[in-house]
């Protein structure tokens, strides 16, 4: 089987102490951080955020090693700056206007092309790379691999509040980020010379500089040879982002073997799983989406169910089986979004939902050396 590496990038939430409010102070970070975490902390376009980055690891027991020891020194950072970080989709109370501009070229640059678009773009991602055998393999797996963004969405639903008010939204974030151009669930590509000539008309026309201004929900990577995971918001628990990271590096392996099978599944048009990805942002893990195939609306539990059976046969030859069947435990304690909405409804207290999550975020990670 083809090694189906996996990177990791989170976007964490710089969290002051004392409101609880988003506070722009990365570069307290970054420098607190860089004697150990120099390779793998990284600004992002808002400075009250902070992108942490795995190395390439070769399998799900690796990657949840780096992480958890990334995360642990991240928070034993931030704690000796006297700040918090946080996962999360969204804040529940920040206003994107109090937020500071990170000043480097590219973002200002997002700025004067964007305007407000980009600054009320306070939002928190998990991005997930995983290792393909090639570009043109890439296109392949990334035309049927649309079909399931919205089922591994559902999953890290984790954005349900936004400025102080409670949404309706289980992650409101993708509804803030929508308003970027080139988003969303990309269209189908007959062959990597039809995606490549699209990518080369944008750049000849000045519509964009490079492939990276292209922010779909799934993308073949423009400078690596991997294909990107972008849908998810920002988990809160390490299990969340392992479990997601080991199902979306499964349905990839499971892809390319039917291909190598000769055998194919089903595409569908955009235009339909769209209305699975709305869903799943509305709902989360209660929603209904829709079987394309039978024509019905299905509950979430049933279509995780026939998820974890399509990628049955690749788990053991992967090594993640226990990581993705921690599906079925986001299933029984509910998601981010979830857990932050009952300690809502529990407090009336949107600072209490902030100590929640950054207690979620520290779960499971003492505060020490580095795990074995």
């Amino acid at each position: 089987m083809h090694q189906f590496t996996i990177g990791i990038e989170e976007e964490y939430q710089i969290i002051d102490v004392e409101s609880r409010d988003l506070i722009s102070h990365v570069s307290k970070i970054i420098e607190g951080g860089k004697a150990v975490l120099s390779e793998n902390l990284k600004h992002e376009m808002h400075e009250s955020m902070i992108e942490m980055e795995t190395g390439i690891c070769q399998n799900i027991q690796d990657a949840r090693t780096e992480l958890t020891n990334l995360r642990r020194h991240l928070i034993n950072t931030a704690h000796e700056q006297g700040l918090r970080v946080s996962g999360g989709g969204t804040h529940p109370f920040s206003h994107w206007s109090d937020n500071s501009i990170t000043q480097g070229e590219r973002y200002v640059k997002i700025v004067d092309d964007m305007g407000d678009v980009a600054r009320e773009n306070l939002i928190f991602g998990l991005h997930v790379h995983i290792g393909i055998p090639n570009r043109e393999e890439g296109v392949r797996i990334q035309n049927i691999m649309r079909y399931f963004l919205p089922h591994v969405y559902a999953l890290s639903t984790n954005s349900p509040f936004w400025i102080g008010r409670d949404t309706g939204f289980k992650s409101y974030r993708q509804e803030i980020f929508v308003k970027f151009p080139r988003t969303g669930i990309p269209s189908y590509f007959n062959s990597l010379s039809e995606f490549d000539s699209y990518v080369d008309l944008l750049i000849k026309t000045g519509t964009i500089d490079n492939a990276k201004k292209i922010w779909w929900d799934l993308r073949v990577h423009p400078f690596y040879p991997t294909i990107e995971f972008r849908i998810c918001d920002m988990p809160l628990r390490i299990d969340e982002t392992v479990c997601l990271a080991a199902i979306m590096q499964s349905l990839v392996a499971k892809i390319y073997k039917l291909h190598q099978q000769n055998l194919s599944f089903r595409s569908y048009r955009r235009l339909l799983l769209n209305e699975n990805k709305w869903r799943a942002s509305k709902d989360g893990i209660h929603s209904h989406l829709i079987d394309f195939g039978k024509e019905e609306s299905v509950p979430y539990p049933d279509l995780l169910k026939e998820l974890l059976e399509f990628i049955d046969d690749v788990v053991d030859d992967l090594g993640c089986r226990n990581e993705v069947e921690y599906a079925w435990k986001i299933l029984e304690n509910g998601t981010g979004a979830d857990r932050q909405l009952q300690i809502f409804r529990e407090t009336g207290d949107l600072t209490k939902v902030v100590d929640y999550m950054i207690s979620e975020t520290e779960y499971g990670i003492t505060h020490g050396e580095s795990i074995s």
